[in-house]
């Protein structure tokens, strides 16, 4: 009986050309890649059938690269459904398989943003070191690409050099930052921020908030003060409450949006630093369990680095190629 994947040397991934676009982010998510191409070419090596075991192993490498337990066994459900129905001969057909069923646990992340209220309020939240006041930065930049009027609010009071990182990028980028320095009260920051905002009819107010650990109450009740005091300016503020998430961080990502998800009720999220883990995956995992918007995925330092997320391109970037598994 023939091998049904015939054997292979070949397991790196060589990047495909950078640019713009689904390439550039293909040579960014290359850890990942790497990582999956690596496994199922150990995993097919030999195999004569894609028989249980051989789904078993393939179901614990995908766990490996923290899609999660529940995103993994939902695509070998779906493998597992396909075979019994028709002939899966080859690694493109298995590819083929894992690439359908990624995109239905993807699709409640595809949302794209919609500016529909002025000032559209953004509230930014999200624990120390996951790079917020830098892709609210970059988001800033891409918003004025999109010939949108940005205000940041520095309502991160908590930490020294906060208030002034926000306004140099305010400065860099020509943007109004509304603050009143370290100590202040964050809620009344935000609050003056957005009666500027609306006197000044800006499109979009961005608002940076401390950087806490999900175990801190007492921030995360300043969050929760926050949000009351918009509300009571816009009964529709904050339009959005956006968590930043760090790749790198893995199932802690989870435990981190369930706590802030408690406490102010996330509505969308940006996914950073993917460029920099083999844990790509993390993403399936956050979707399956949240079902939330993914705004942006950050891919690497520059302004250009954060995209609006696009789930068929993401998994492209995520997937290898069969023909590097044959």
């Amino acid at each position: 009986m023939p091998s049904l994947f015939r054997n292979t040397k070949k397991t790196e991934i060589t990047p495909k050309s950078s640019g713009s676009g689904s390439n550039k982010l293909r040579d960014r998510l290359s850890k990942t890649r790497n990582a999956l191409a690596r496994g199922l070419s150990g995993l097919f090596k030999g195999a004569e059938t894609l028989d249980s075991s051989l789904l078993e192993d393939l179901e614990d490498l995908l766990i490996s690269a923290d899609l999660g337990v529940g995103p993994s066994t939902k695509i070998i459900d779906h493998i597992r459904d396909i075979a019994e129905r028709r002939n899966l001969s080859s690694p493109s057909d298995l590819i083929s398989a894992m690439r359908d069923e990624m995109a239905v646990i993807l699709d409640p992340c595809s949302k794209s943003l919609s500016i529909d209220a002025r000032p559209y309020v953004m509230l930014v939240v999200g624990v120390n070191g996951v790079g917020k006041t830098t892709t609210i930065a970059k988001i800033t930049s891409w918003l004025l690409k999109q010939d949108r009027s940005v205000m940041l609010a520095a309502a991160d009071t908590y930490r020294a050099a906060a208030v002034e990182q926000l306004t140099r990028w305010g400065e860099r980028l020509q943007v109004p930052v509304i603050s009143q320095g370290q100590g202040a009260d964050a809620a009344a920051v935000a609050h003056d921020a957005l009666v500027s905002a609306q006197a000044r009819s800006i499109q979009v107010l961005i608002i940076d908030t401390a950087g806490r650990q999900h175990t801190q109450s007492d921030l995360m009740n300043q969050l929760v003060k926050i949000k009351r005091v918009l509300n009571k300016l816009d009964p529709n503020a904050p339009h959005e409450i956006v968590q930043i998430l760090d790749a790198g961080t893995g199932q802690n990502a989870l435990s981190q949006l369930q706590h802030f998800n408690q406490a102010v009720h996330v509505n969308s999220l940006c996914l950073t630093k993917l460029d920099g883990t083999a844990k790509g995956g993390i993403l399936l995992a956050i979707a399956d369990k949240f079902a939330l918007p993914v705004r942006f995925i950050g891919v690497g330092e520059g302004s250009d680095d954060l995209r609006p997320f696009n789930v068929a391109q993401f998994i492209d970037a995520l997937l290898p190629d069969p023909e590097s598994l044959d």
